[in-house]
C-alpha cells in the first residue's frame, strides 16, 4: 500500500499549511516531503501546490484531489482507532461456545461484562457436541474433561466433582450399592461418549473410583441408557431411571431437596477440569480477556466446583 503513503504526505501539507508542519506531523524532514509531493505530481503529471516562499496554494487539481486524500486519512485514523478499542474495549460481537449443561453459568458469568460493556454483543452458540470453532468463529469455548491435542489455548476455570446419583424411587426398588464391585449390577444412565461398545450385549462404561485411604477400585458397568445431552441424563436420573455420574454442582439443589440421592459418598472419582478454550493469536481482543476473567471469577465461587 507504498502508492497510497503520497496522498496521506498531500493531505498532511495542505492541512499543516506548509512542508515542515507537515515533516513534524508524519515524522519526516521538510526535503523528505517536498520529494514526495514531487514525485506524485510527476506520476500523475499535474501540479498540486503553487509554492512561494511564503505560502502553499492549491492547484485546481489540487482542491479536486485533496478531498479524496482528507478522506483517506481519516479512514486510516479511523481503522487504527478501532483497532485500539478492540485491544482496550470490549466491544463487537463475542461467541463462546459451551455444553448445554452450562449455559446458564456462562450467563450468570457473562451479564456483569455485557451490563458494564454497552458496546460488546454476545452469541452463545449452546451444543453438547463438539462445535468446530475455526468454522464458528468461536472466540471463547468452554470445555470439560481432558483435550485432545490443538493449536489453541486451554486456561483452566475449575473443577467438577462427579457423584453418582439415583431417585429415591429408584433406591427404593432396587436397594443401594455398599462398594464399587456392586455397581454393575444396576441401571446405568450415561454420557453416549464415554460408552464402549460390547457388540450385542449392552454397551459399558469403566469407572475408577478412588477410597478415603487411597485404594481404588475400576468397575466396568453395562448402560441401560445413553444420551449425548448432560441436562437429559439427569431428568432420566431424577425419574429413576438408574444411577448416572452427574456434576456435583448440577444436582446440590436436587440433593437438598431429596429428589435426587448421593450413592457411594465414601467413593470418589477424579475431578472433571473445566477450561476455556481460545484460538492463539497475538493481540487478544478485550472482550476475550474480559470476558475469561469472569468466567473465573465466577466459577471460583460457585459450590461443588474447586477452582
Amino acid at each position: 500500500m507504498d502508492e497510497l503513503k503520497p496522498y496521506a504526505v498531500f493531505a498532511e501539507t495542505v492541512a499543516a499549511g506548509s512542508m515542515s508542519g507537515a515533516g513534524r506531523r508524519l515524522g519526516m524532514s521538510a526535503s523528505a516531503v517536498s520529494q514526495t509531493l514531487r514525485a506524485l505530481e510527476r506520476q500523475m503529471g499535474v501540479t498540486l501546490l503553487h509554492r512561494s516562499t511564503r505560502k502553499l496554494t492549491l492547484t485546481e487539481a489540487g482542491e479536486r484531489c485533496y478531498p479524496h486524500c482528507l478522506r483517506l486519512v481519516e479512514a486510516a485514523r479511523a481503522a487504527a482507532d478501532s483497532l485500539v478499542q478492540a485491544r482496550d474495549a470490549p466491544s463487537g460481537e463475542l461467541r463462546v461456545a459451551a455444553p448445554v449443561g452450562f449455559a446458564a453459568h456462562i450467563a450468570q458469568a457473562l451479564a456483569p461484562v455485557l451490563a458494564q460493556a454497552p458496546g460488546l454483543r454476545l452469541r452463545l452458540l449452546v451444543d453438547d457436541a463438539m462445535i468446530d470453532l475455526i468454522d464458528a468463529r468461536i472466540d471463547i469455548a468452554v470445555r470439560v474433561g481432558q483435550l485432545a491435542d490443538s493449536n489453541w489455548i486451554a486456561r483452566p476455570l475449575c473443577e467438577i466433582e462427579m457423584v453418582l446419583c439415583a431417585a429415591p424411587a429408584y433406591v427404593e426398588r432396587h436397594g443401594l450399592p455398599s462398594m464399587p464391585a456392586d455397581l454393575p449390577g444396576f441401571d446405568w444412565i450415561a454420557w453416549a461418549r464415554e460408552t464402549q461398545e460390547a457388540g450385542e450385549a449392552a454397551p459399558t462404561i469403566a469407572l475408577l473410583l478412588h477410597g478415603a485411604g487411597g485404594e481404588a477400585q475400576r468397575v466396568q458397568v453395562p448402560v441401560r441408557i445413553a444420551s449425548n445431552n448432560h441436562v437429559a441424563l439427569q431428568q432420566m436420573c431424577e425419574q429413576g431411571l438408574g444411577i448416572a455420574r452427574l456434576g456435583y454442582a448440577d444436582v446440590l439443589a436436587q440433593l437438598s431437596r431429596g429428589t435426587l440421592v448421593r450413592l457411594l459418598p465414601q467413593w470418589r472419582f477424579t475431578p472433571l477440569p473445566v477450561v476455556a478454550v481460545t484460538p492463539r493469536r497475538e493481540g487478544e481482543p478485550a472482550k476475550v480477556r474480559v470476558a475469561v476473567e469472569a468466567l473465573k471469577r465466577y466459577f471460583a465461587t460457585l459450590p461443588g466446583l474447586a477452582a
